[in-house]
This record gives structure tokens, sequence and C-alpha cells, in this order.
């Protein structure tokens, strides 16, 4: 499925170059032809834009076209969905410089705080759908090679000499702020929170990285694609999929210690006021808790929100992890502040 949908989003994406490289730049793909770079309500047909991270091209290609079914039911109208990906600054930032956006759809809670703070996003965003607007969840694991020739069993395997070690850059990728905060909340454990040591831990596994690509699916083309690296820190989701084409080629290991990963949504309300489609969005992003949605969520390897519908799922996910949580870290304003802001701990760790 990995290699199939590349090519497939490779083709997309020249069809669309033209119309989204005013919106994102590099990394976006459009998957409706003929769908402009901005939403808007026109003669009977809604076209929505739908900003978001790296990893969830897949997913929302699928959301898009039940989405669709389900509006033209709802309201007699028809709906072009616009999707728009790369890596996660990139995708806020773009929102922030102009990009008609609709709807976010980010790895990071921070990311949509930044486009609120900068008056696009009205305040109490993460109140206004359920589950701090976070529909689906994810958490990090690590993939090797069929047959795991290095042994790599937890986060200490990979701060081994000789351990290649694939992860995107925390600068770029929310997914690989999650990588990095997960390892750290291991080393707290593994050290009762001597940060001295939690820090040397930490800096060993990134000494292992061999290559930091600027998102999560770079990485995955890295250790997929390209064949290099050990083990990949990798999204649930890409790892699941890795392995689904490539069942004879990859295994998954779970680490005992991981992070609950929480993607979050927003309307972007300037644009959405903007272009006539709020009411629209509020659909959009209200159908992602529904029972068929939630379903599609757990199909594409994201857990769903709704824990009924992620125990029909548990073949499918390692649900015995221990995750910790943002609120961990004091939020994701403070744990970005502390972790990944110029200078802070992920700069001091990796320039040392």
């Amino acid at each position: 499925m990995f290699k199939k949908n590349m090519k497939k989003i490779g083709a997309l994406a020249l069809a669309g170059a033209l119309t989204l490289t005013s919106l994102t730049g590099c990394g976006s793909s459009n998957n409706n032809t003929g769908a402009g770079a901005s939403g808007s309500a026109v003669e009977g047909t809604v076209k929505l834009t739908n900003v978001s991270y790296d990893p969830t091209r897949e997913l929302y290609q699928a959301m898009n076209e039940s989405f669709k079914k389900y509006y033209k039911g709802k309201t007699g109208n028809d709906i072009e969905i616009t999707q728009s990906h790369g890596g996660y600054g990139g995708q806020a930032r773009s929102v922030v410089e102009g990009a008609e956006a609709d709807v976010v759809t980010l790895a990071l809670a921070h990311d949509i705080t930044l486009i609120e703070e900068a008056g696009l996003i009205d305040s109490g965003w993460l109140q206004e759908f359920d589950r701090e607007s976070s529909p689906y969840t994810s958490t990090i694991v690590f993939l090797v090679r069929k047959g795991n020739e290095k042994g790599i069993t937890d986060w200490d395997s990979l701060t081994k000499e000789g351990v290649e070690v694939i992860t995107p850059d925390p600068k770029s990728s929310g997914g690989a702020c999650w990588n990095f905060l997960a390892a750290w909340h291991y080393a707290q454990k593994k050290f009762n929170n001597d940060e001295t040591q939690i820090k040397d831990f930490v800096k060993k596994i990134y000494d292992n990285v061999t290559v930091m690509d600027s998102g999560a699916r770079g990485a995955t083309t890295t250790f997929v694609e390209n064949g290099q690296g050990d083990v990949l820190i990798a999204w649930e989701n890409e790892a699941i999929a890795t392995v689904t084409e490539y069942p004879d080629d990859y295994e998954i290991v779970s680490p005992s210690v991981s992070i609950l990963a929480q993607p979050s949504v927003a309307i972007v309300d300037e644009n959405a006021n903007k272009n006539g489609t709020q009411e629209a969005a509020k659909e959009y992003l209200n159908y992602l808790y529904t029972e068929e949605a939630q379903k599609i969520i757990g199909e594409n390897g994201y857990r769903p929100s709704d824990e009924k519908i992620l125990k029909n799922y548990e073949d499918k996910f390692d649900l015995d992890m221990e995750l910790c949580e943002i609120n961990d870290f004091g939020g994701w304003d403070q744990a970005y502040k502390d972790f990944f802001q110029d200078g802070a701990i992920f700069d001091e760790i990796h320039q040392a």
C-alpha cells in the first residue's frame, strides 16, 4: 500500500501543483481536480480546503470520499475538498501567511494555537469539538526490518553503538516532536527524573540518527524506499501501513513506554467566514466523530477516539503500551518552549 500510494500521491501532487503552489509550496497534494486553493460556496457546490500534516494523505483521501456522500445526503449539495500535506511547521506557517485553509487537521495543538494567535482562529477552539478537538489519536513505535537483526526491543536499544536510527527533525515535523517526548519520558522513568542522565540518554539516541528528514513521510521513505537505517521511530499508522504492504520485509516493535499523540483539528474561522464555508467546515470536522468516520480512522491505522470502536481494532494496535500524555509536559505550549524553540533542550542536545 505504501509504495503504491506514494506513486499515486506523486501523480496527484504533480497534477495539482499549479493550483496549490501558492497554498503550501512543497509537500502538497491536490486530490480534487479543478478545486481552487480557497474554500467557497458556489452554485450549490461547496469547495473546502483541509490543510493537514504529512502522514494523513491516505486517511483523508478515504475520509473525503465518505464525507462527500454524507454531505450530499444531508444538505443536497455537492462538496469538493482539496487536501494539502506537508511538515507540520510549514503547514501552520502557510496558513498564517495567507493559505486559504477552511480547516486545519494538524499534528500538534501548538500549531493551531499559532494560527489562533495570528487572529485566524477564534479562541476556545480546543473545546469546539469533542475530546479537546482530537477525533483520533496515535502513538510512536519502532519499525525494523524483518528478523530485527540489531535486536531492537526498547528505547535503550537505540542508544547502542552501531544502531542507525531514522527519525524526522522536530524543528519541522510534528511526529518528530512526539518521538522526542516519548524518548524523554522513557528516560525520565529510567533515571528517576535526573535531568543530566536524561539528556545524556536522549543525546545518545540522536547521535545514532543518520538521516533526519523534514517530515514523517519523508523519514518513512528514507527507511522503506531508500533502505537506510536499522530502525525508524515512526507514527504507528505509518508503521502499520508499511507492514501491511511488506509483511515479509518489516515488523513493528512496541516500546515499553510511548506517548499518546493527539492530533488536533480546528476551523480557520477568518477564512471560513470569508468563504461562506463555516457551516460546511463544522459539518466536516463533526463528521470525524461519527461511527462511519471512526471506522475509517481505524482502518487507516489511527486510533479511534471512540473507545468502543477502538476495541474493534485491538488486533491492529498494542493497547497495553504505557502512554504518557502531553499534559505530563505541561501542555503543548509549555512543551514547545522547553524542548523545541530555538535554544531549547533539543538544540542543546543535538548541537552538543
